[in-house]
C-alpha cells in the first residue's frame, strides 16, 4: 500500500508539472515572426543616380546667311557628309543696304569670334603644355615618396582633361572659320553683276560626319538665321546628366559612371569629364525649384545603337571601397539621437547603438557596434521592444 502511494504522488506530481508548464506556456507570448539579415564584409559604392540624355559631343547648326528662297534639300536624317560638302543651296533675295550693313556687321562679328577661338585654342595649348610638365614632376616626386599617390593622380587628370579641352577649342577653331564663310556668303546677293542671275549661295558642311537632323526639308523661303540641319560625329557622344547642387559638388574628378536602362542587356561604363561651374534652376515633377549642375560625362564602350538625344540611367560613383563591413539600411533606426538595431542573441531582440559610415539605397556601413556573421532584424516594426523573443524568417 505504500509503495502504491508513493507512485500515485510521484505521477500525480509528474502531471501537475506537465499540467502547470502547458499552462506558462499558453499564457507566454508567441514569438515574433522577423527578417533577419547577416553583418557582411564585401565591396560598397555610393552613387549619385539620375536620368541623363547622350548628345554629340560636337554638335554643328547650318542655318541661312541671308533672307532668300531655300531649295529643297536633298540629305536625309542618318546620311554621311564630308567636310567641305554642299549640304544646302539658296537663291539669295535683293538686298538693301540696310540689309548690306547688317551682314557687313555679320562678318565682322564672325571675325571677332574666330579671333577669340583662336586664342582659346592657344591657351589651351598652354595650360595641356603646363599640365604635362606638372604631371612628369609630379611622377618623379611620386618616385621619391615627396608627395601622395592623390596628388598624382589629380596631376594625371588635369593632364589628361586639358588634352580634352585642346581637342574641343580645335573644333570650336573650325566651327569659326565656317561660321565666318557662311556670313562672307551673304554679300554674294549684293555684290553680284545686276545684268546677270545672282550665283547660289552654298551652305557647306563644317566637319565630316553624319545628318543628325534636317530641319528645313523643302523649298520655301527663310530668312536670316533659319536653322536648316544639325550636324555632327556619332561616333563622338556624351551623356549630360543634370544633378543637384548638393550632389554636385561631391562628385571627384573623373568619377567612374555606370550606365543603364539605355535599352541593352549590359550595363556601360563612362567617367565624367566636367562638372559645369554655373547651375540652374529647375522645377520638379512635385512642383518644387530645385539649382540644378550639369554633368557631362564621357563613354568608354558606346555600343554603335546609341545614338543623339537617347535616354539612360546613369549612376555617379562618389565613393567606393572594396572591403565594409555592412548591414541592409532598412535594419538601422533613430533612438534620440543615436543609430541603433536590434541584434538577435539567443532568439531575443537586442538594440546595439551603431557607428555609420557611408550609405546608399540598399546597404550602410558600419563603423563601430556590430561583428561580421552577426544577425539583425531588418524592417523592425513599432511592436519589437528591447529582450522580446523573435522568431526569424
Amino acid at each position: 500500500m505504500a509503495r502504491r502511494s508513493v507512485r500515485g504522488i510521484i505521477v500525480f506530481s509528474a502531471l501537475a508539472l506537465l499540467l502547470a508548464a502547458l499552462v506558462i506556456y499558453a499564457i507566454l507570448p508567441s514569438p515574433m515572426s522577423v527578417q533577419a539579415a547577416r553583418v557582411l564584409r564585401g565591396s560598397m559604392q555610393v552613387t549619385v543616380d539620375q536620368e541623363g540624355e547622350t548628345r554629340v559631343h560636337d554638335r554643328f547648326v547650318l542655318s541661312s546667311p541671308v533672307v532668300g528662297r531655300l531649295l529643297r534639300v536633298d540629305l536625309y536624317d542618318g546620311d554621311s557628309v564630308r567636310t567641305g560638302e554642299v549640304v544646302a543651296r539658296i537663291d539669295p533675295a535683293p538686298l538693301s543696304q540696310r540689309e548690306r550693313e547688317e551682314i557687313e556687321a555679320r562678318i565682322q562679328a564672325a571675325e571677332a569670334a574666330l579671333r577669340a577661338a583662336k586664342a582659346r585654342e592657344a591657351h589651351s595649348r598652354a595650360d595641356r603644355d603646363q599640365a604635362s610638365r606638372d604631371r612628369q614632376r609630379a611622377e618623379h616626386l611620386a618616385k621619391e615618396g615627396v608627395i601622395s599617390d592623390q596628388l598624382l593622380e589629380q596631376a594625371r587628370n588635369a593632364d589628361i582633361t586639358a588634352g580634352d579641352e585642346v581637342n574641343a577649342a580645335e573644333s570650336a577653331v573650325q566651327e569659326a572659320v565656317f561660321q565666318e564663310k557662311i556670313a562672307r556668303a551673304g554679300l554674294i546677293g549684293i555684290d553680284g553683276d545686276p545684268g546677270k542671275p545672282k550665283p547660289l549661295i552654298e551652305l557647306r558642311s563644317p566637319v565630316s560626319g553624319r545628318v543628325l537632323r534636317v530641319l528645313e526639308k523643302s523649298e520655301r523661303v527663310v530668312s536670316v538665321g533659319t536653322p536648316i540641319m544639325n550636324l555632327g560625329q556619332p561616333s563622338k557622344i556624351e551623356i549630360v546628366t543634370d544633378v543637384l547642387s548638393t550632389d554636385a559638388v561631391k562628385i571627384p574628378p573623373r568619377a567612374d559612371v555606370i550606365v543603364d536602362g539605355w535599352g541593352g542587356d549590359h550595363p556601360l561604363r563612362a567617367r565624367v569629364r566636367l562638372v559645369e561651374p554655373y547651375g540652374f534652376t529647375k522645377v520638379s515633377a512635385l512642383g518644387v525649384e530645385e539649382q540644378r549642375v550639369n554633368v557631362i560625362s564621357d563613354f568608354l564602350d558606346l555600343p554603335a545603337s546609341l545614338g543623339d538625344g537617347y535616354r539612360v540611367q546613369t549612376h555617379i560613383v562618389i565613393w567606393s571601397e572594396s572591403s565594409v563591413l555592412k548591414v541592409p539600411l532598412s535594419a538601422i533606426f533613430r533612438r534620440g539621437l543615436e543609430w541603433c538595431v536590434f541584434v538577435i542573441d539567443a532568439d531575443r531582440a537586442k538594440a546595439t547603438e551603431v557607428q555609420i559610415g557611408h550609405r546608399n539605397q540598399l546597404e550602410v556601413e558600419i563603423l563601430k557596434g556590430l561583428t561580421e556573421g552577426e544577425r539583425v532584424i531588418v524592417h523592425p516594426s513599432n511592436q519589437l521592444s528591447e529582450g522580446m523573443r523573435v522568431k526569424a524568417e
